[in-house]
């Protein structure tokens, strides 16, 4: 009952930001937004949405790398339909926190046990944080020499406090990961004070339960590095994955007949700060502060009906769509 009234939170959330963001882009130019959108070339329209689905097909060979280590019949089909339905949970949940729980539930599904499953999941999470946190920093420093963006304070603080909180999570990740003792140390400490303000109650079980969290993620993290070849190839699958999602508004771009305004590099750039700052804002889907972060940073290339043409046509390729195909799957999977 609890996650039900959570998840129609989420949608209402959804629709309330979907409503804002819609107004404010169409009040002043709504016609010719339209038309822009109507008559996009529909050869690169179709080229934007394959390449969101290699995105997928990328992030599906990561995941049957991971998962084969377990069960060697996990075929790429079903890693395929297992990132497509991840997708619809990290969509509709604040910070995108639904898409592991819901990939370690459907793991076991695959009879996998719940530690194989969760250490399925965090070397995914490892290998696209570290793909993340590379192009972010690519982009940070190229900016830093080109400057391609003006300099605006807000937008500034916005991606430093998501660069360093994706860096954070890199450090933490790799602290978790192979410092068992400063594991164990930290987590009997922030435990115990938590008891002491009464936030967590029995104590003992809590640590006991945090310990084999901290366990699962050190032998996940074991297994991963330990295969340097693959760990180093699902890196690389994740970091192409996120060249083809950075390159979509480039090919929209181009669909409405604009080829000069922008070049591949530089909309790669601010790609990656849209997704610094999207990673860390609370409501579902990032939505609102995405589309800001969208319309600020490509308005140094192109203005007007074009750039809300294109900003609304992107939002819907790379959250719309995914959530409507993940919400299919999810499904058919329920009717079987």
């Amino acid at each position: 009952m609890n996650s039900m009234i959570k998840r129609i939170e989420s949608f209402l959330l959804i629709f309330l930001f979907t409503a804002i963001v819609l107004y404010f882009s169409l009040k002043d130019n709504y016609e010719e937004i339209i038309d822009q959108i109507v008559h996009i070339n529909k050869f690169y329209l179709v080229l934007a949405f394959v390449l969101i689905i290699a995105y997928w097909i990328f992030k599906a060979i990561v995941m049957r790398i991971s998962t084969r280590k377990f069960k060697e019949d996990f075929t790429f089909f079903h890693a395929l339909r297992l990132v497509v339905e991840t997708n619809f949970f990290h969509a509709v949940t604040p910070f995108s926190s639904g898409g592991q729980p819901y990939e370690i539930y459907s793991l076991t599904k695959q009879k996998l046990k719940v530690t194989e499953a969760t250490n399925v999941s965090i070397q995914n999470f490892i290998v696209y944080q570290i793909a993340l946190v590379f192009l972010g920093t690519t982009a940070v420093i190229c900016n830093a020499f080109l400057h391609i963006f003006p300099n605006n304070r807000f937008l500034g603080y916005l991606v430093a406090v998501g660069f360093i909180a994706n860096l954070a999570v890199i450090v933490i990740l790799f602290v978790i990961s192979f410092t068992k003792k400063l594991n164990r140390i930290l987590v009997d400490f922030v435990i115990k004070v938590l008891n002491k303000v009464r936030i967590v109650k029995d104590k003992e079980k809590t640590i006991a339960k945090f310990n084999q969290y901290l366990i699962d993620f050190n032998e996940g993290a074991k297994i991963l590095v330990k295969d340097k070849k693959n760990f180093c190839f699902m890196i690389l699958c994740n970091f192409i994955a996120l060249l083809l999602f950075y390159l979509i508004p480039l090919v929209l771009l181009y669909g409405i007949g604009d080829m000069e305004s922008m070049n591949a590099y530089e909309c790669i750039i601010a790609s990656a700060y849209i997704m610094m700052i999207g990673s860390f804002v609370p409501i579902p889907g990032g939505t609102g502060g995405l589309e800001y972060a969208f319309v600020t940073f490509y308005s140094t290339f192109i203005t007007g009906p074009i750039l809300n043409a294109i900003m609304l046509l992107w939002r819907f390729i790379t959250y719309y769509f995914g959530m409507i195909v993940g919400a299919i799957f999810l499904n058919i999977k329920r009717k079987k």
